[in-house]
């Protein structure tokens, strides 16, 4: 009998320990989570942003630029001229108030760093970061004081898998950011070759 009691208090320690250790797994694992999630691309090819990429949900940390970024029917942006990292061409465009307002701007690519040209007067540097659909790109602005304003996720489909919204949920929760706001995919896109007729976009509205 003595020897069951000892037999089941090492089966009990053996249980304890084994539970400790997950809780401890797991207590470790949460940080490394958001770190994986919120990492850098750890380098872009330029010509894989070349085309058009529709805006599917957004987090902005501005409540005021939020309830703009509400009204607003659809985004998207277009990359072209993207044989040369340090020369690209970044048109954003937003369909508000029944007009498209559409806006180029040089920008260089480093990495997976974008930064518009300083005669452009854009005072944000964009970051692209890391995303498990392959045919997405999530966007980071963060403004001069490294500040993040805003995080977007573009895909070349109008609607992403619940999975892969879920995944850009708990980004945006990593990163302190609002939930997600989710664009209408039955909302009619810009046109970019329209842009030399079109109205740049009003500061509330603004992608870049």
């Amino acid at each position: 009998m003595y020897t069951r009691m000892i037999s089941a208090h090492r089966n009990l320690f053996a249980v304890c320990t084994v539970a400790v250790f997950c809780l401890a797994s797991v207590s470790l694992s949460a940080p490394l989570a958001c770190e994986d999630l919120t990492r850098p691309l750890d380098r872009l090819v330029p010509r894989h942003l070349e085309g058009r990429w529709a805006l599917v949900a957004g987090s902005l940390s501005d409540p005021t630029q939020l309830e703009f970024f509400k009204r607003r029917d659809s985004s998207s942006v277009n990359f072209s001229n993207t044989s040369a990292a340090s020369n690209i061409l970044y048109t954003p465009s937003v369909h508000f108030g029944g007009k498209c307002h559409l806006q180029s701007f040089n920008v260089s690519l480093e990495g997976s760093i974008l930064t518009f040209d300083v005669r452009d007067r854009v005072n944000l540097t964009v970051t692209f970061l890391n995303r498990s659909c392959k045919d997405c790109v999530l966007m980071r602005f963060d403004n001069e004081s490294k500040e993040l304003k805003r995080l977007f996720l573009f895909s070349r489909r109008r609607e992403v898998e619940q999975r892969e919204m879920e995944e850009f949920t708990a980004q945006a929760e990593c990163l302190n950011m609002p939930p997600p706001v989710v664009m209408d995919p039955n909302k009619e896109l810009c046109f970019e070759q329209s842009t030399s007729q079109s109205a740049p976009a009003p500061p509330e509205t603004e992608q870049r």
